[in-house]
């Protein structure tokens, strides 16, 4: 039976078909750039405060610097997919989960962005709201100022991905240095009191208590990056890579770069800001040590680094992930543009505020449900399919990845399961979802599903047929014809 154009016009949205070479704009230093904003926000001050309520900070930092390197290498693997063949995630999750089955773990995932929307324009509108009252003492409304943040933002991320990291490499040098003075100013206030930031820890534990308190932290860190590990390649699809190029590290060196040294040592050094934030206000919030720190000029100053550090954040790991996956689920009736307010709405509605208090443990949960995610898609894309994907199927309503009515049962058992055990060991949450889960679609999908669903390029594992960038192909899905015309591959 041919394959229509209503059949399948709503796995071809324009904003999710593959990324061509010549539309791939962000390079090492846009991304490095990228990272910075989004790496510091105030959500991240708080793994710095709760780890000094146990261990001191070096071994906080020491735990923060293996947690965001390890996280790093995860999101570099996943990126692959996007620099290789130019797919968004939920495009690809057609593969491990179903061009149907899809739609439910990446609206996990654009649940979970729009919830970090919401808690960082929250933040953003009150240090707004601050540096307003600093100048206009009868001004004190966050409501408002969150609203119009949110439309800022909004409105910047809908002006399309070179906006975003525009935006990015604006605010990155000066989100550096005002970073810079804020940690001086807090650890100035602590040593004029007689205290030492690094070597203070309110309630010290020893023994194994000091373990488990280490590796929470670490685990908290990669929870805390598990929700863009899941769909880097939304971003990734965009980096600047050679073409032909068959060496893994050098094809990925946007990413590696990026992933592996901007985000660990930023956010290690926002953790230190959390920690010097608790020591003076008894808040991992830097808005309230910095109004009982700084006044006048220098607090609204610094007060703007908090704004910036939110939008910065927001639009590149947050809108532009999510509102690609809200595309994906509701149709090319949805433009790119709708779903990026549709993220708002969302992130709002939820009301994510309300949990700040319990965050930590909030982190490791999303690592738990998230990072199930990320090792299926490791296993499925680098040990099942050995880096080849058959693209043109993942754009077809009766092709390769039907499977059982548009749902691969495999992905879902495998996430299930996973994520499951991975909630009852929440403090390492990360690694035991990703290990039980990308096992458990591993044996299932090559002694099973794969045997009842043959996948073309498992059969025939071809470099010219199946392979992206890395033969020099951009992948073209052709739009139906009434006659049913073939797609083809350029």
């Amino acid at each position: 039976m041919g394959k229509t154009n209503k059949d399948n016009s709503y796995l071809k949205s324009p904003d999710l078909l593959p990324i061509s070479y010549n539309h791939r704009k962000i390079g090492i230093m846009g991304f490095f750039a990228m990272w910075i904003g989004m790496a510091i926000l105030l959500a991240t001050f708080d793994i710095g405060a709760s780890g000094v309520q146990s261990i001191s900070l070096p071994w906080v930092v020491l735990a923060t610097l293996i947690g965001c390197v390890a996280v790093g290498g995860f999101i570099s693997l996943v990126g692959d997919i996007g620099v290789e063949h130019g797919l968004s995630f939920p495009v690809y999750m057609r593969a491990p989960f179903g061009i149907v089955g899809t739609h439910i773990p990446s609206l996990a995932r654009a649940i979970t962005a729009s919830f970090w929307f919401g808690l960082n324009t929250y933040f953003g509108s009150t240090a707004i709201n601050s540096i307003i009252h600093t100048f206009n003492s009868g001004f004190d409304n966050w409501l408002v100022c969150y609203i119009v943040f949110a439309l800022v933002q909004l409105i910047n991320t809908a002006s399309g991905i070179k906006w975003v990291e525009r935006f990015a490499d604006f605010a990155a040098p000066i989100i550096i240095i005002l970073s810079l003075v804020i940690y001086h100013t807090l650890t100035t206030d602590i040593a004029a009191q007689g205290g030492d930031v690094w070597a203070w820890a309110a309630s010290p534990v020893t023994g194994g208590a000091a373990v488990t308190a280490f590796m929470v932290v670490i685990f908290a860190n990669m929870g805390f990056w598990a929700t863009l590990g899941c769909d880097i390649p939304t971003i990734s699809r965009f980096f600047k890579a050679p073409k032909h190029e068959r060496n893994w590290f050098k094809r990925n060196r946007t990413n590696l770069i990026g992933s592996l040294i901007a985000m660990p040592l930023t956010e290690t050094f926002m953790i230190m800001i959390g920690a010097a934030a608790l020591m003076v206000a008894g808040s991992s919030n830097p808005v309230l040590a910095l109004q009982e720190t700084a006044s006048g000029w220098m607090l609204a100053i610094l007060l703007l680094m908090i704004v910036l550090t939110q939008w910065s954040t927001n639009t590149a790991a947050n809108i532009v992930p999510a509102a690609a996956i809200f595309s994906n689920v509701l149709g090319p009736r949805v433009s790119n543009v709708v779903a990026v307010f549709i993220v708002g709405i969302v992130g709002t509605i939820i009301q994510p505020w309300s949990v700040y208090e319990i965050l930590t443990q909030a982190l490791l949960f999303f690592g738990a449900v998230l990072s199930a995610i990320s090792g299926i898609l490791v296993v499925d894309y680098y040990m099942l399919r050995k880096r080849r994907v058959n693209v043109q199927e993942l754009y077809q309503h009766e092709g390769q990845f039907k499977f059982h009515g548009g749902v691969n049962i495999v992905g879902f058992i495998a996430w299930v399961i996973g994520g499951a055990v991975a909630i009852l060991f929440l403090d390492y949450s990360f690694i035991v979802g990703f290990v039980i889960a990308g096992l458990i679609y591993y044996l299932l999908s090559k002694y099973w599903y794969f045997n009842k669903f043959p996948q073309a390029e498992i059969e025939d594992p071809s470099d010219e047929k199946y392979l992206g960038i890395t033969v020099g192909r951009d992948w073209v899905i052709e739009e139906d014809s009434e006659n049913d015309q073939e797609e083809v591959v350029r």
